[in-house]
């Protein structure tokens, strides 16, 4: 892809954003895909619990004068502001859903065009720092970052500056979701670059697969990694007493 940025690559000491897209923990409003399996009650403690280890991941990176802050719907500001506390700024999106919010964050943080800006999912406290720090490093030989799924979508992306037709499309939260960012990305002529694959917790299959890791690794989200312990240990229970009826 060519190139719209100035031949210049950015210096490594340019201001840096890293942004979490988040929701208000509240019940029915997050990963509503898991209630096919768990309670309503249950999905919104899980979703707290990645949020907050998300946060601390957020603020675990190794690297000097990155801001941290929550993007999201204006109803949700002071319920996240209170959750975040202190070290994260918590802004409000203009307009509804996610490609709404992925638009506010660059056209807020990104005025300049001379600020690298990471978005990232809340439900990610399972990825290593090292792909956060990555991805603010692509920016330097980049237009766009984008952090691919393993189901065809994506669960982070970045930039230098705002592109309000970047996410501009239907394909948010689809298998085609990557498809038609990186077809924008063409389109406005941007250069892409790639952090690793990785996954999105939406579905029971997620859950275990978490859970899995966390297992051998717990201090790289504590919160999710007991909550997961919990949901497990009830899980085996509930298997047991079916097979004894």
């Amino acid at each position: 892809m060519k190139s719209s940025s100035e031949n210049t690559a950015p210096s490594l000491n340019e201001p840096r954003t890293l942004v979490i897209m988040a929701k208000a923990p509240r019940p029915g409003a997050v990963k509503t895909r898991l209630t096919t399996s768990l309670s309503t009650e249950a999905v919104t403690a899980f979703y707290c619990c990645l949020l907050e280890d998300t946060l601390a991941l957020a603020r675990s990176l190794k690297l000097s004068d990155v801001e941290v802050a929550i993007m999201c719907p204006e109803s949700d500001v002071n319920e996240l502001a209170q959750l975040a506390g202190n070290g994260a700024s918590v802004v409000a999106q203009k307009g509804e859903g996610l490609a709404a919010g992925l638009t506010s964050v660059f056209a807020h943080f990104a005025k300049s065009g001379r600020k690298r800006v990471v978005a990232f999912n809340s439900d990610s406290p399972h990825l290593p720092a090292s792909v956060l720090e990555s991805a603010f490093e692509a920016l330097t030989g980049h237009d766009v970052v984008v952090g691919p799924t393993h189901d065809g979508g994506y669960y982070l992306v970045g930039a230098k500056a705002a592109h309000p037709t970047l996410f501009d499309g239907d394909g948010m939260g689809t298998k085609s979701a990557l498809e038609i960012l990186l077809a924008q990305a063409r389109a406005l002529q941007l250069s892409v670059g790639f952090t690793d694959p990785f996954y999105d917790v939406d579905v029971d299959d997620d859950l275990s697969r978490l859970a899995a890791e966390l297992r051998l690794a717990p201090d790289r989200a504590p919160r999710t990694a007991a909550w997961l312990k919990k949901w497990e240990e009830t899980a085996a229970k509930l298997r047991m007493s079916a097979g004894d009826s």
